[in-house]
């Protein structure tokens, strides 16, 4: 099994998610992160005072997926989050050793 994370711009959070579930994924979990890369140079006013914008808003999608499904997964994702800007995201991919559900105590690929 491997673990996907998105890191995405926020209005292509349904694209992705379409993208997904096209794909045959069942679950992800979206966190709302701020990030920071390449300097960026923003100044913005607020009150009159200056301030100078040094972290993006952002959202980090992750699922875990079948290593059959990786490959497609990944190129769903680079199509659905791509808007050809800069800052558009990465994706990172994990090995996952052993899921396990609480409630039900199943493992692996059952689990999730």
């Amino acid at each position: 099994m491997k673990k996907i994370a998105a890191i995405i711009h926020g209005h292509k959070l349904e694209d992705v998610k379409l993208a997904l579930i096209s794909n045959g994924v069942i679950g992800m979990t979206v966190s709302d992160l701020k990030s920071f890369g390449r300097p960026r140079r923003e100044v913005t006013s607020y009150r009159g005072n200056k301030y100078k914008v040094d972290f993006a808003s952002k959202l980090k999608i992750e699922v875990v997926i079948e290593d059959s499904l990786v490959d497609s997964v990944v190129q769903e994702i680079s199509l659905a989050a791509r808007t050809g800007e800069i800052g558009d995201g990465k994706i990172l991919i994990s090995p996952v050793e052993q899921i396990i559900r609480i409630r039900t105590k199943e493992t692996g690929i059952d689990a999730v």
